[in-house]
């Protein structure tokens, strides 16, 4: 019987990863067909400054309907993967519908206009929203629903990157920090059907495609330090530039807050018209920057340190507006920048063959994900995904890895779970319903629950410890039973307080849940 329920829910999530493949798939088309009509439009602005008014006109339209979407329903602003993340942990309930379609069309209006975002994490809120809609029209358990909402998110941004792999990582690693093995089933199901589909829309090929085939020397493993040290600085630096300009946007009184994205919409202007290659995104540059690492000199240094610092003011402007949007793709441009610049900068004082500064690139955009985003494994995966190339992955582990430290010595944290928290504030739900859910919790090593009994822990209110899942077998347990290492709980809660008890019990053991 067990064994039905777990192959109807994987047909479930092929189902869900089939429908993002088509929504994601008509998302990025539309921004593709879009992007090239703005370019096309300051083109020909170079030739007829006239051009430039029905520009403004028509960017100020995008940032009203947008913003509009916004205003009748806030989560449908930003990437919505902290909303993704709220929902899994039970602190925040929404509605499918009205999220899908705004988060389709307002995303694809923003995002194709040339502001400094991605699509994502859109990509991965309109699987969100997918799978949610399968588990409601399939009337499945809570605990399943949840499941398939994580397979919609893992196929969302599998659809956008082409990375199956990193999707499904993701999840676990950044939604619900541990492997589980029910949500990798499916995840990696529904991510793999939704590349399929996305391949068949847009062909096969690696998102960014950059050739490198050198080994980078183990003697030259000082630059990975001193690379990682700098994408881990500079990744808290963002972080906290993030944080502070949503207060800057707070003291703006002249237009309401579902207006704010006029303001990164007027700025795009003179930006578009004079460097439209650094607009969009960012895999336009990121795809560029191998022929201009042919150049030597300090010019080039320079011209790519500008281009760094508008990307890096321009992303937060325009991400912290509230605009449908995502950070994902934009991240990975200002680390291959600082890659960039950091390499040329080596080869310009002779301490690195300039051969070897398309390697920097690529190393650097892992390291600054996994600065920002907390998430080293993903990063590394994600970038060989998208890169298409297996010759180097000790290096990117490498700089991942010590920017994460840096990152985390400098007490920074994951940019998502801050948003989460900055986003559910004090909204924490205290209703008790009476109807039942569950959490499933698992026990590591370092875990303050290991080796003590059930009757001598201090469990959150509304919440009773069901079933111990214990090398391949489900315990009943009682009072006397003692906690092991590898253990996995299910606890049985309030569904209205599941969320308060998922905060609980990170604190009570410092680990997360899987859902």
């Amino acid at each position: 019987m067990r064994n039905h329920s777990e192959i109807t829910l994987l047909g479930q999530a092929l189902l869900v990863g089939l429908f993002t493949g088509i929504i994601v798939g008509i998302f990025r088309l539309g921004i593709e067909k879009m992007t090239a009509f703005w370019l096309k439009l300051f083109h020909l602005a170079h030739n007829n400054a006239w051009w430039l008014a029905i520009i403004a006109c028509g960017l100020v339209l995008v940032g009203m309907i947008a913003g509009y979407f916004v205003k009748q329903y806030p989560h449908v602003g930003g990437s919505g993967i902290p909303e993704v993340k709220l929902q899994l942990q039970g602190s925040l309930t929404l509605q499918w519908v009205p999220i899908l379609w705004r988060k389709l069309i307002g995303g694809s209006l923003v995002i194709s206009t040339g502001l400094f975002l991605g699509p994502e994490g859109p990509s991965l809120q309109l699987g969100a929203t997918i799978g949610q809609g399968v588990g409601e029209g399939c009337s499945q358990t809570k605990t399943n629903a949840r499941v398939l909402i994580a397979t919609g998110a893992a196929s969302g941004l599998a659809a956008a990157f082409g990375a199956p792999l990193s999707g499904a990582l993701f999840v676990l690693e950044e939604v619900f920090h541990n492997f589980s093995k029910r949500v990798w089933l499916n995840a990696l199901a529904g991510a793999m059907v939704a590349d399929f589909v996305v391949s068949n829309l847009f062909g096969q090929h690696a998102a960014l495609a950059l050739s490198y085939n050198h080994t980078f020397p183990i003697l030259l493993y000082w630059h990975l330090v001193f690379l990682g040290i700098i994408l881990g600085l500079l990744g808290y630096l963002y972080k906290a530039g993030l944080f502070s300009c949503k207060k800057l946007y707070a003291k703006i009184t002249f237009l309401p807050n579902w207006l704010y994205g006029v303001i990164p919409l007027a700025l795009l202007i003179p930006i578009a018209y004079c460097w439209p290659l650094i607009t969009g995104p960012g895999n336009r540059l990121i795809l560029s920057l191998p022929k201009m690492i042919t150049k030597t000199g300090w010019s080039m240094v320079g011209l790519l340190l500008f281009f760094y610092l508008v990307r890096i003011i321009f992303s937060i402007v325009s991400y912290d507006s509230g605009l449908p949007s995502g950070i994902f793709l934009p991240i990975l441009t200002m680390g291959a920048l600082i890659g960039a610049i950091y390499g040329l900068t080596m080869a310009q004082l002779h301490l690195l063959p300039q051969k070897l500064v398309i390697n920097l690139i690529i190393f650097a955009m892992a390291g600054y994900f996994a600065a920002i985003i907390r998430a080293p494994f993903t990063a590394v995966i994600l970038i060989t995904e998208m890169v298409g190339s297996l010759l180097h992955l000790m290096p990117l582990a490498v700089v991942s890895f010590v920017a994460l430290l840096v990152d985390e010595l400098l007490g920074g944290m994951p940019i998502y779970d801050s948003l989460a928290q900055a986003m559910l504030g004090k909204k924490n739900s205290t209703q008790v319903t009476g109807q039942r859910d569950q959490l499933t919790i698992p026990v590591y090593e370092n875990s303050d629950l290991v080796d003590r009994k059930i009757v001598d822990i201090k469990w959150p209110q509304y919440t009773l410890v069901k079933i111990i899942h214990r090398g391949g077998r489900d315990l009943i347990p009682n009072g006397q039973t003692k906690i092991n290492n590898g253990d996995s709980l299910i606890l049985e809660v309030d569904a209205g307080q599941r969320g308060q008890v998922y905060e609980k019990i990170k604190q009570l053991q410092a680990v997360e849940y899987d859902g």
